[in-house]
């Protein structure tokens, strides 16, 4: 199951490589080399649309690269925290993949979750523990 798209194994590879010092080092000698260039090409107009067109093209394509990166991290965890709310005895399962739902439906939830942890702050307050499923 380990099926991967050429365009996934290219977005694994160029973020990994993207988020490396090294790579980071070498950006930084690029922009010193343009710098020092400069006296020679008398810092003209061409000059300063070298790294201007570079850094653009560079900055559009890493948005991509890194929505790519987020959007597959999120699905992950999102998998990851639905496989241990229906693993977790007592769980409600109807949280599961709330991530899709609508935003209205979401703030619902958020709101009971709110009231619950308010009732454990005071409960807190009152000299009670907080641990256990309040539901049961």
């Amino acid at each position: 199951m380990n099926i991967t798209s050429p365009y996934s194994r290219f977005a694994k590879t160029a973020s990994r490589f993207c988020g490396r010092p090294r790579t980071f080092v070498l950006a930084v000698l690029v922009i010193a080399v343009w710098v020092v260039t400069g006296p020679v090409f008398g810092f003209s107009d061409t000059w300063q649309l070298v790294i201007n067109t570079g850094t653009t093209i560079v900055t559009f394509l890493m948005v991509f690269l890194i929505q790519n990166t987020q959007n597959r991290d999120t699905e992950a965890i999102q998998i990851k925290l639905d496989e241990l709310i229906r693993a977790t005895r007592g769980a409600h399962n109807a949280l599961l993949d709330l991530e899709e739902l609508e935003d209205d439906a979401i703030d619902a939830f958020r709101q009971k979750y709110r009231n619950l942890a308010n009732a454990a702050r005071a409960e807190l307050d009152l000299g009670t523990q907080d641990t256990g499923t309040p539901e049961c």
